[in-house]
């Protein structure tokens, strides 16, 4: 609670570890970095988008929907919920979800004392080479959400979201304090001279500043192989996941190969008050932006 003369303070964490396709090994792992994190003062800690086996995206093989689970009494989300509520935290939980016919990219966010706030399915859904995520994920009907938590407001977005300025601001517009980003992304197995990791991570640098407000972001590290109609597909994850200060600043980075636990501690009354005097929303004229809602920029 804010009290006189007590400014508002959270700890934010990334996570960022190598997947197995087992998933008590990969469960067991985020379970045994979030005490880390925790360990090391962290109140939110930030998983990587659907830990809980390889990014199974790289083929489009109908087996690979016996992955997905209902939504309610998911096992991961139970265990989690159980570790938050010991621990304290709060944390995002990635999950491929089955809803009866429909199939989503889902998040469900933990809050401290082990309740369940509620999920976002991922709205902007890719299909490129060695990322096939429309032949698995519905687009998700959840809208851009944003999660009151014990120690702030969060706006939790999935991978692909964040190459959408619309996303971010959405969610600050209502209200969110921090920006939270679970990723899978690294090589491209068409093209081996392409490295998208510096664009990727100003993208959300420029989501942070924009926006004053700080950034996390989550991404898996090692090489994973998946067997596909037309044979072995690889990807080399890049890592490289960060936290982002408010004018895009980078706070804490790991690097492209390391497991690592980064942490971060912000003053959140601080931020809002120069997000407030800043101007980037009070200056804004939506009344402006009816292009926005269209795909080929004609009104």
């Amino acid at each position: 609670m804010e009290t006189e003369g007590r400014r508002r303070e959270v700890v934010v964490s990334s996570l960022q570890f190598a997947c197995s396709d087992d998933i008590s090994t990969n469960v067991a792992a985020a379970e045994r970095l979030v005490r880390e994190a925790h360990a090391k003062g962290a109140n939110i800690i930030l998983i990587q988008e659907l830990f809980e086996g390889y990014y199974f995206c790289q083929a489009q093989r109908e087996d690979f929907f016996k992955r997905a689970k209902p939504y309610k009494n998911h096992p991961t989300i139970a265990r989690m919920q159980k570790l938050a509520k010991e621990l304290g935290v709060v944390i995002p939980v990635s999950f491929f979800e089955e809803a009866n016919t429909a199939h989503y990219n889902s998040i469900a966010i933990i809050d401290a004392d082990g309740t369940d706030l509620g999920i976002y399915r991922k709205s902007h859904i890719p299909d490129g080479p060695g990322y096939q995520e429309k032949f698995y994920f519905n687009p998700g009907d959840t809208g851009f959400k944003v999660f009151q938590t014990k120690f702030a407001k969060i706006g939790v977005a999935i991978c692909w979201d964040q190459w959408f300025p619309e996303a971010a601001r959405a969610m600050v517009l209502q209200g969110a304090e921090v920006l939270f980003y679970p990723t899978a992304i690294g090589s491209e197995p068409q093209d081996q001279g392409l490295d998208s990791r510096d664009h990727w991570r100003r993208v959300m640098q420029g989501h942070a500043g924009a926006n004053v407000v700080p950034l996390v972001a989550s991404n898996r590290i090692g090489k994973e192989i998946i067997e596909t109609e037309h044979g072995p597909s690889q990807i080399t994850f890049y890592g490289t996941s960060f936290i982002a200060g408010p004018t895009g600043e980078i706070v804490a980075e790991a690097d492209d190969k390391s497991e690592a636990v980064l942490v971060a501690q912000f003053d959140l009354d601080m931020i809002k008050s120069k997000r407030q005097s800043w101007g980037v929303f009070r200056d804004r004229r939506p009344e402006l932006y009816k292009v926005l809602l269209t795909m080929d920029g004609n009104l």
